[in-house]
C-alpha cells in the first residue's frame, strides 16, 4: 500500500499580525506620517501598533530591505532620507525597464490588454479627481504590471517590484505637486495610444518621456534637502 504523503501546503485564511503591521508602517511612511530622518523607537511603535517588540523588529527589518528604513550606528532605525542621487538612479532604472516593457507591449498587445490599460487610466483619472493618492499609487502600479506582463516582461517586472516601495515613496512626493494629475494621465494616454497603434518605438519614447518628466519634478522637490521634501510630501 502506498504511503499517504503529508501535504506541505500551508493553509492560511487570515492576514498575519506581522503583515498587518507591515502594511500600516509602510503606508505611514508613504503618507509622511513618519518624516524622513525620524527615529523609529521600538517601544513607541509597539504601543502605537499594538504588537510585540518581535513583530516590530521584523517589520523594521523588512522595511529596511525595501529601502524605506535605514539603521544608523548609535541611533538605531530611522525613516530613510530621500536624496536626489538615489532618486535619479531609480528613475534611470525605471526609464530603461518601462521603455522596454512599453515597446514589447506594443509589439504583442491584444485588445484585451489595451482595454485593461485603458480602464486603469480612467480609474487613475478618477482617483486624481477625488485626490485619493493612495488609490493613485495602487492603480499606477497596476497599470505598469499590466503593461509589463502584457509585453511578456515578467522578470523585468520582478525587478521593478523589488523597487516598488521606493518608487511609491517618490510617487507620493510627485503626485501631490501642482497639476501633476492632469499631466500624468495625459502622458499615460500617450503610452497607451502608441501601444494600441502597435508602435513599439513610439511606446518606448512615450514611456521614457513620462519617467523623465516625473524625474524632473522629484529632483526639484528634493533639491532643498530632506526638511523641504518632508513638507512637500504632506502637501
Amino acid at each position: 500500500m502506498r504511503e499517504t504523503l503529508l501535504s506541505l501546503k500551508v493553509e492560511r485564511t487570515n492576514t498575519t499580525l506581522r503583515e498587518l503591521a507591515l502594511q500600516k508602517m509602510r503606508t505611514a511612511i508613504l503618507d509622511a506620517r513618519f518624516q524622513p530622518g525620524d527615529r523609529l523607537v521600538e517601544r513607541a511603535l509597539c504601543e502605537e501598533l499594538g504588537v510585540s517588540r518581535t513583530v516590530v523588529r521584523e517589520v523594521l527589518r523588512h522595511l529596511e530591505t525595501e529601502g524605506l528604513v535605514e539603521t544608523l550606528a548609535n541611533q538605531g532605525p530611522i525613516v530613510a532620507i530621500l536624496d536626489v542621487n538615489t532618486a535619479v538612479e531609480i528613475y534611470e532604472i525605471r526609464a530603461l525597464l518601462e521603455g522596454e516593457a512599453a515597446m514589447a507591449c506594443a509589439q504583442s498587445a491584444n485588445q484585451k490588454i489595451v482595454s485593461a490599460l485603458a480602464e486603469c487610466i480612467e480609474e487613475i483619472q478618477a482617483a486624481f479627481n477625488e485626490q485619493d493618492h493612495h488609490a493613485v499609487r495602487d492603480l499606477t502600479t497596476a497599470f505598469y504590471e499590466r503593461m509589463f506582463t502584457g509585453g511578456g516582461k515578467n522578470v523585468a517586472w520582478e525587478i521593478v517590484q523589488s523597487l516598488t516601495a521606493r518608487i511609491n515613496r517618490l510617487r507620493a512626493l510627485t503626485i501631490a505637486s501642482d497639476d501633476r494629475g492632469r499631466q500624468a494621465v495625459q502622458e499615460m494616454r500617450h503610452i497607451l495610444a502608441a501601444i494600441n497603434a502597435h508602435n513599439p518605438c513610439g511606446a518606448r519614447d512615450a514611456a521614457q518621456a513620462h519617467v523623465e518628466r516625473v524625474a524632473e519634478i522629484a529632483q526639484q522637490l528634493l533639491s532643498d534637502g530632506p526638511p523641504s521634501a518632508s513638507q512637500k510630501l504632506t502637501g
